[in-house]
């Protein structure tokens, strides 16, 4: 049986003055109903691109896909016609956007912006789609939510804009959510509320998950499988518990680092990954990782790495991913996310 989604050798490119910028540069990767995959890795990686790329959300000229499949139960969006891709979009493959404040309309109500995509894909009346947005706004935890469904979105706070965002997304049951940074620029408990609620969604309706986050704290407890990416190409990608607990990449063991731990005392609390990501223009050669590698050796200076099969699935892009003195580091990384 074939999968849900099937994203294949996906490369996405943008023109600029400066020259050409690859967002996104072969990525691969399945998913099926009920999972959740985690894209994760600092800005500038590629991630939300990815899902752009995957909704057929890239403006061109200056933005374009050029090369890949995208396969949804079988059918290439990309070589779908628009009519057919506007139907799947929002119905289908839904899509959280990083943020809610400038995704919503300010100058149409709650409700019936929730509402549109009822009206639109499941042929609703308008008293209709503003009883079910009551509803989804009532599911997502709004109180009076039939009051707040007439108020416009610079009425609610941060957390209840991204409900809101949330209840849009699941207004038509979709197959696949697609959640870019949902907890950004949120405290604590309503992140803790915000990826419950995600979770409780995916328990009642079924539907696959893709978390976009720069933190793998944040899906620690929910993702199945976790990409790492880093200058637009995946540097790790397997199941959850061994990218965390058996990483076998510098860059996820940077990652990993920089997390907060309840394990250890406040003068050795944080390591930071030094430098900064690298310009998707003029990305370094051989390993794009390697000027930040602490690991680093000559070959990886000019060899670039693919993706190889460390076990059970388990892939990494590395030099060393074999290595068995790697491996050794490997095993001992603490990788605990808690």
């Amino acid at each position: 049986m074939s999968a849900l989604l099937e994203v294949r050798d996906l490369a996405t490119q943008f023109t600029t003055r400066d020259g050409i910028v690859r967002a996104v540069d072969g990525v691969s990767f399945t998913l099926d109903c009920g999972e959740t995959l985690a894209i994760v890795g600092e800005s500038g990686s590629g991630k939300s691109v990815t899902a752009l790329s995957i909704m057929r959300l890239i403006q061109e000229p200056q933005g374009k896909v050029v090369s890949g499949q995208v396969l949804f139960k079988g059918d290439d969006i990309l070589k779908l016609s628009d009519s057919k891709v506007r139907a799947i979009r929002g119905d289908r493959i839904a899509m959280i956007f990083q943020d809610p404040m400038t995704s919503l309309n300010p100058v149409f109500r709650v409700g019936r912006q929730i509402g549109e995509s009822l009206i639109l894909h499941k042929g609703m009346s308008r008293k209709e789609a503003f009883e079910r947005a009551v509803e989804l706004l009532d599911m997502v935890g709004i109180p009076h939510p039939r009051d707040r469904a007439r108020d416009y979105p610079h009425q609610f706070s941060g957390g209840m804009r991204q409900r809101a965002m949330i209840a849009m997304a699941l207004a038509c049951d979709p197959d696949i959510l697609i959640a870019d940074e949902p907890t950004t620029a949120l405290d604590v408990t309503i992140q803790a509320q915000i990826l419950e609620l995600m979770i409780e969604m995916q328990e009642r309706t079924g539907a696959a998950i893709i978390m976009i986050t720069h933190d793998l704290g944040v899906v620690a407890d929910m993702a199945d499988d976790v990409m790492v990416m880093y200058a637009g190409k995946q540097v790790e990608y397997g199941k959850a518990d061994g990218v965390f607990y058996t990483p076998r990449h510098p860059y996820t063991w940077g990652l990993l680092d920089s997390l907060p731990r309840h394990d250890i005392d406040e003068k050795g609390a944080l390591l930071p990954i030094t430098g900064q990501p690298p310009s998707l223009i003029n990305v370094p050669a051989g390993c794009a990782f390697h000027p930040r590698c602490p690991y680093a050796k000559d070959v990886c200076t000019t060899g670039t790495p693919v993706l190889t099969d460390v076990g059970e699935g388990h892939l990494a892009a590395c030099h060393f991913s074999n290595d068995p003195e790697f491996q050794r580091r490997a095993s001992q990384h603490p990788g605990e996310v808690a």
